[in-house]
This record gives structure tokens, C-alpha cells and sequence, in this order.
């Protein structure tokens, strides 16, 4: 410190010594100036004239001595306004180490200063650019300073050149004189100084944008778009179908938010491989749970929000759901659009609902999954029919209104249609109850809306009532049903719940058999804990057997060739890993079919829909499908690629999968009424898809159009929405020709909407 301040004096000493000798030249200067004008006056001899030069000059000296004391002040005020903060730093930092010797504890003043100025820096935003700034300025006006006091230009156009040295550094060669010259170099230098940290703002700031913008942390600035949080396996199908049903508005936009890179997701995407249809998907990365993060993606301007299930605990990802739909409810601006959420139990299903309110629609995966399952058990083929509703690739449920159809029965506006199957009506004078399969005298009212079965929201529209023959009269007859042996495979969180449905579905006598890894005392509490009764089941009675279904001597102990239906469950083991799951049902498909295969004589196999199959005699995989005629196999697939390989090689018969649920996720999401819709074709009681034989409807050889034979089933309150012919591998729903007539075969089958027997 001391040596510095002895080079600061000794640089002021020289620099004051130059400042004199400049002074006595000036001196010397003026009084020549004098005496030549003293010499002229002499010469052309004017005394006044002589006067009035000798009084100028005079002037001029007096006037210059106080100009250049001006110059040797600014000077002067210049290196101290530079050096006087280090110094003043120097010897307060000094003191406090003094000070610091006696209480220890005491921190340094240069690190309170450092931490001041960090937080400075870090809590105002514009605080870089203003230091940036004011540093600017002092170099300007201390250099404007110096230059004032070591030339003879006025202090206007020091510090204007002064501004010339900051911005180019340059400009300096054309200085002359050592005193210009040291202090042009040394503003020269600053001002290259703050070009560079100018320079790092800007970088940093473009950088930041940048990083932001490849982060997914800007502002989404959309509306009435779909909006996605949360990320699982379900996404691809979900996205699809989406995209398929903003197809005929032209595309629109969905936004998927999840706590992932934004790279990583845009590429996930790409990978799926599907056609957006011009659809815009936008990806952010943030948290449903932040509310500043909700109101990044514009959550109250969207007309539906979807959320995800976690893939992992069932609990844990409903527990996550529940939090998100809390911070829904709390954005201040309200919600726009409904909320659909996936559950992954079903007694979850209540506390969610109480939660959300009226903007909640929820899809319990799980549920719809195992009421599929059952479904399609008792009903081979059912499996093609809902892959068909479901999504928007084909046909599936609208509902509008059509005021031109007020006053018309039911039984006429079922045919009014040309392009679409109508099956319910939403009753305005009941608050909107959803009603599937109505009396045929039911009197459409002011403001009703009609559900219909349709490819698109605009291909269908009333037309007059086609000429048709009068339905004649059928013989109604109900089969009884029959009593079912039916294997469930694994076990399910949610098994106790499938177990009351099979109940209510089956006749009576029916055996349910279940085979998993759990012993029977933990898997009877298990139930009990689940809230199954067993004193209530009244149709089927339980047959428990322990054992591994990957392990092929514990599935032999099983008379796997006498049961009706094999339902292969993804065991709550491994449900965590969609791979793992599969994995497992494709090891338990395998060696099921084999087994039976085994004990079964070979034969020319006919396919349960009646239809010869190829196969080549004493081949492993003809085998294997020769005994998928005895009984049905229903396999839980997760991952749709395995579902794929399934479908493929035909030796499952039907495949369900989480593509399903995605499908029901996007038609609740395009709609909250289609909702209603689907809960009552799920449920116990109502109405559900069944597959109808031609001979209930038809006499032998009778000729009839769809629409004719749509009124033939009004006879058993039935509402049919499509056909399968004999030599057809798939149903056709919504037939687009309904008013040609031809020969049905026994074979044929059709598709009803029916109430549950």
C-alpha cells in the first residue's frame, strides 16, 4: 500500500513538474506576442493603437494563469476520483483486519463487500447492464477530465473525445504530446475493457434465451389446445388419436408438459412415427405441481387437460394425480376446458372426483382393462368390435343436436340417418341424463341431443325416412345361460373388483379358478382387505391353486383344456415394467397353448367364428392354434409392440392392451359426455356391446337392408350398429350402405347395443 502510494506521488510530482515547464512556455509565448505588437504599433506609429495592444496582451496574460490552474484541478480531480476508492478500500480493509484481530468472528469488509455486491447483481435483473452503464459514464467523464487538463481543447470536446477512445480504440494514434498521449492509451484501454464485458452480456443473455428456448421454459401463447401433463407409455396412442380427431378442423395444436428435457421429449416423439395430420405438438418442461410452470403452457386458455399416470406404485401415481388436480383447481384465472385424469385404482376414483369437481373425468386404467377382459371372455370377437369404437380411426360416439328432429320417436330417428347408427339420447328435461337404447316411444324434446355411432363429427346429418318393409314379427327368444369355467393368471391390485363383475355377468354355477404365486390365506386376506365379500357372490364359487404360470409342471397340474376362458393378467409383480409384464403373459400364452396342444388330438382346425384355417399339419405353431378352438385366451398386453407380435402370430385370441385406454383418454378428452357413455356399456347393469347371431333377427334366406333389420331388433329393444359377414376377418360398424337389401347367412353375426342379461 505504502509503495503504491509513493509511485502515485512521484507519478503526480512529474506530471505537475511537466505541467510547469508547459506553463512557462505559454508564458514566454505571450510576452513575445506582446513585443512583436508593440513593434508593429511603433512602426506605423498609432499611440492608441499601441495602448489598446499593450492592455489585450496584458489581459491575456492575467486571463491565462487562472485558465491553466482550471486544467491542473481537473487534472488533479481525475487521478484522485481513480485512486481515491482503492485507496479508501485499502484502508478500510486495513482497520477491519485490525478489528478482526480482536473479534474473530467479525468477517472481513472486503468479503461483505463482495457478498453486497453479489446479491445486487443476482437479485435485480437489470443490474449488470446499469453497472455496465455507470462504469461507461465514469470513464467518459474521467477521461474527459484528463484530456482537459494535458490539452488546450474545451472541456465539450474532451469529452467527446474521450467517448471516441471508449468506443474506438483506435483513435488514440493521433494524439501528441506524452501527457495526451498516456491518458488517451490508458481510456483507450478501458474502453476496450467495457466493450468485452459488453460483449459477455450480450453472449450470456442470447445464450440464456437460447438455452431456454431449447429447454422448453418459454411461454406457450395458444388456446383452445389440448394439454398433456405427465409422460408414460401411453402418450404415442393418445397423441395419435388426438391428431386423427382434429383431422377434420385442419390440425390444432397440443401441448405436452413433463419433467423432462425438452430434446428428449421432441425426439421421443419423432421416434413414434406417426402422422400428425397437421396437428402442432409443443413440448415444455416443467412441473404440473408449479403453478407458474401450469401457467407457462397457457393452462386456463385450454379446452382439455389430460394427466398422465406415472408409470410405477399404483398408489403413488394416483397420490401424484390428486396433487396435480389440486393445483388445477387453484390457478387463479379458472379453467377453460374439462380435466381428464388416468387412475390407476379404482378406490382412488372417489377422493379425486371430490376433489376436482364437476371439471373431473376420470379413466381408471386398471378398471377399464379388466371389464374389457370379462367382456370379451364371454363374447369371442368383442375385442375387434370396441378397437373399432374407441379412438377415432373409424367409427365412434358423437352427440349434437338436432332440432328438426324434435317430435320424432326414437323408433325414426333411428333410421333418419344415412351415415350414422343413432343409439341414445341426451335428455335436456333430466339435466342431460344420457339414456342408451330408449324406448321406441320416446318423443325427442326441445333442446335433446342425439348419440350416434358416426366416422367424424361432420359426415352425418337427418335425411327423410328411407322407404322400408314393415317389420314383421319375431319369436323373442332368451337363451339361458350357461354355467362357465373360466382361469384368471396372475394377480391384479385390483382383482377384487374384476371377481364382483365376473359375478354379476356369469350364471349361475360358474366357476371363477385362480392361479398366481400367492399363497391362498395372504391372497383370501388380500381380498377381504380389497373389500370383496364372499358371502355375496352368488353366481360363481373360487378355486384357488398356487403356483408360478411361467413355470411349465405348475401349469400342467391345471386342466387347462376344460375351461371355457383363460384370462391372462399383467402380474402386480412386475406391473411396474411394461417389458416385464409382457414378458411374462407372452411366457404364460406360450406354454398354455402348448399344453393344450399336447392333450388335445390334432385336427383340421375351424376358428370359433366358423372360418377353415390354414396350417400346415404337425407344425409347433399349427398346433398351438388348433387348440385356441377349445378354449378363449384374453392376454393384458401393456406395451402395443408386443400386442403387435401377438396379433401376428394368432395364438392369442384376443390381445388387450393400454393403447385401449389411451383411446378412451382421447375420446373423454374430445368430449366429457362420451364419458357417461362408456361407463355404462363398462358397468354391471345397462346396457353393454354383444354379439347377436343372424337367426335372432332373420328367418332363412329372408332378404333385408340395415335398416330393416335395425327395426326387426327394436322387437328385442336392441339397438344394432354393425355386421360381421361369414367370410370377414373384421365387423363393419356403421355400414355405409344401409338401404341396399341382401341375403344374410346363418354365419353372419351383427353388433348390438343391448341390455345386460
Amino acid at each position: 500500500m505504502l509503495s503504491a502510494a509513493a509511485i502515485l506521488l512521484c507519478f503526480a510530482s512529474l506530471l505537475h513538474r511537466n505541467f510547469s515547464l508547459h506553463d512557462q512556455v505559454h508564458h514566454l509565448r505571450g510576452q513575445l506576442g506582446a513585443a512583436t505588437a508593440k513593434l508593429q504599433s511603433c512602426i506605423v506609429v498609432m499611440d492608441s493603437s499601441l495602448d489598446m495592444s499593450s492592455v489585450f496582451s496584458y489581459q491575456s496574460d492575467d486571463e491565462f494563469a487562472p485558465s491553466r490552474s482550471l486544467k491542473n484541478f481537473s487534472l488533479l480531480l481525475s487521478l484522485a476520483a481513480l485512486y481515491a476508492p482503492i485507496v479508501i478500500l485499502k484502508y478500510i480493509d486495513l482497520l477491519s483486519k485490525l478489528r478482526r484481530s480482536r473479534h474473530s468472528e467479525d468477517v472481513a469488509f472486503n468479503k461483505r463487500l463482495a457478498y453486497r455486491v453479489d446479491i445486487f447483481l443476482s437479485l435485480h435483473p437489470y443490474a449488470k447492464p446499469l453497472v455496465l452503464l455507470v462504469g461507461t459514464m465514469l470513464l467518459i467523464g474521467l477521461g474527459g477530465l484528463a484530456l482537459y487538463g494535458v490539452t488546450d481543447d474545451s472541456l465539450s470536446d474532451c469529452l467527446w473525445l474521450s467517448w471516441t477512445f471508449v468506443a474506438d480504440a483506435g483513435n488514440h494514434a493521433n494524439a501528441v504530446g506524452f501527457g495526451p498521449k498516456l491518458v488517451s492509451v490508458s481510456i483507450s484501454i478501458g474502453g476496450m475493457l467495457v466493450f468485452a464485458m459488453m460483449l459477455g452480456l450480450v453472449t450470456d443473455s442470447i445464450s440464456e434465451k437460447f438455452d431456454s428456448l431449447r429447454k422448453g421454459r418459454s411461454e406457450v401463447i395458444e388456446q383452445s389446445h389440448t394439454l398433456i401433463l405427465g409422460w408414460s407409455d401411453k402418450l404415442g396412442s393418445l397423441l395419435n388419436q388426438i391428431c386423427i380427431a382434429n383431422e377434420s378442423l385442419g390440425g390444432g395444436t397440443i401441448v405436452v408438459m413433463a419433467e423432462k428435457d425438452k430434446e428428449e421429449m421432441e425426439a421421443d416423439i419423432a421416434k413414434m412415427e406417426f402422422d400428425l395430420k397437421g396437428t402442432a405438438v409443443i413440448c415444455r418442461s416443467g412441473s404440473p405441481l408449479i403453478l407458474a410452470d401450469l401457467k407457462k403452457v397457457s393452462v386456463s386458455k385450454a379446452r382439455a387437460i389430460v394427466v398422465l399416470a406415472e408409470e410405477g406404485n399404483a398408489d403413488q401415481s394416483d397420490a401424484r394425480a390428486l396433487r396435480i388436480v389440486l393445483s388445477l383447481t387453484g390457478v387463479k384465472e379458472g379453467l377453460r376446458g374439462h380435466i381428464v385424469v388416468e387412475l390407476s385404482d379404482l378406490d382412488n376414483e372417489v377422493l379425486v372426483k371430490l376433489v376436482g369437481g364437476d371439471l373431473v373425468e376420470t379413466v381408471v386404467a386398471h378398471d377399464v382393462i379388466g371389464r374389457l377382459m370379462i367382456q370379451c371372455a364371454r363374447q369371442p370377437g368383442l375385442a375387434q368390435i370396441w378397437e373399432d369404437i374407441l379412438g377415432f380411426e373409424n367409427c365412434e360416439f358423437y352427440i349434437k343436436r338436432w332440432p328438426q328432429l324434435v317430435g320424432m320417436q326414437f323408433e325414426d330417428v333411428l333410421i333418419s340417418f344415412p351415415d350414422a347408427v343413432p343409439c341414445g339420447i341426451k335428455m335436456a328435461s333430466y339435466g342431460g341424463k344420457i339414456i342408451l337404447n330408449p324406448d321406441d316411444c320416446y318423443v325427442l324434446q326441445e333442446g335433446d341431443e342425439v348419440i350416434v355411432i358416426a366416422e367424424d363429427d361432420d359426415t352425418y346429418t337427418p335425411a327423410p325416412l328411407p322407404k322400408v318393409k314393415e317389420a314383421v314379427y319375431i319369436d323373442i327368444v332368451r337363451h339361458e345361460r350357461n354355467s362357465q369355467k373360466i382361469l384368471l393368471c396372475g394377480m391384479r391390485r385390483d382383482i377384487d373388483d374384476m371377481i364382483v363383475v365376473l359375478d354379476a355377468f356369469l350364471a349361475p354355477g360358474s366357476e371363477l379358478w385362480m392361479f398366481n404365486d400367492v399363497p391362498e390365506i395372504d391372497r383370501e386376506r388380500k381380498l377381504i382387505d380389497g373389500g370383496l365379500d364372499f358371502s355375496r357372490l352368488e353366481n360363481i364359487t373360487l378355486v384357488h391353486r398356487e403356483g408360478n404360470a411361467v413355470i411349465r409342471r405348475h401349469l400342467e397340474s391345471l386342466p387347462l383344456e376344460s375351461f371355457d376362458s383363460i384370462l391372462i393378467l399383467a402380474d402386480e409383480s412386475v406391473e411396474d415394467s411394461a417389458i416385464q409384464a409382457d414378458s411374462r403373459s407372452l411366457a404364460t400364452l406360450l406354454l398354455i397353448r402348448d399344453i393344450q396342444a399336447k392333450r388335445l388330438p390334432y385336427k383340421e382346425a375351424i376358428g370359433s367364428d366358423g372360418f377353415r384355417r390354414s396350417l400346415s399339419e404337425g407344425s409347433w405353431m399349427g398346433e398351438m392354434q388348433q387348440a385356441s378352438d377349445k378354449s378363449v385366451i384374453i392376454s393384458e398386453i401393456l406395451d402395443p409392440r408386443t400386442k403387435n407380435l401377438l396379433y401376428m402370430s394368432k395364438i392369442s385370441d384376443y390381445v388387450l392392451s393400454n393403447e385401449l385406454v389411451s383411446m378412451a383418454l382421447a375420446m373423454v378428452a374430445e368430449d366429457r359426455q362420451i364419458n357417461y357413455v362408456l361407463e355404462e356399456l363398462f358397468a354391471e347393469q345397462g346396457n353393454e356391446l354383444q354379439i347377436r347371431q343372424s337367426d335372432l333377427y332373420l328367418r332363412e334366406d329372408e332378404e333385408l337392408n340395415f335398416f330393416e333389420v335395425m327395426l326387426r331388433a327394436r322387437q328385442r329393444k336392441e339397438v344394432v350398429i354393425g355386421y360381421r359377414l361369414e367370410d370377414a376377418e373384421r365387423a363393419i360398424i356403421n355400414p355405409p350402405d344401409k338401404v341396399s337389401r341382401r341375403r344374410w347367412s346363418p354365419k353372419d353375426v351383427f353388433v348390438a347395443i343391448a341390455e345386460k342379461e
